[in-house]
């Protein structure tokens, strides 16, 4: 089966190199279908910047450097989002 979407990052990538059925993968890495993930994430994107000034501009009102002039992010949004949900499917305890 084709993807069409645009959803290609390095993960992902990684997912259709080691898997003949990358969306079984994909479902099993992240518990959500890539139809469910991209509905999530285009959610996310509308609502990001505007949560993200939001976020920084409310801790202090004394910033010494404006909001973005630090370094910016090694992941965009879909792969910190991504990231995200790996990480609370996947995460075992130490207990």
């Amino acid at each position: 089966m084709a993807i069409s979407s645009p959803f290609i990052c390095s993960l992902f990538a990684f997912i259709l190199l080691l898997s003949r059925k990358p969306l079984l993968l994909f479902k099993s890495f992240t518990g959500l279908t890539l139809s469910e993930f991209n509905n999530i994430y285009e959610k996310i994107t509308k609502r990001y910047d505007k949560h993200e000034i939001q976020r920084l501009s409310s801790k202090r009102k004394d910033r010494e450097r404006d909001i973005g002039a630090v370094r910016p992010f090694n992941l965009d949004i879909k792969n910190k989002f991504l990231m995200f949900l790996v990480y609370y499917r996947l995460y075992i305890t130490s207990r």
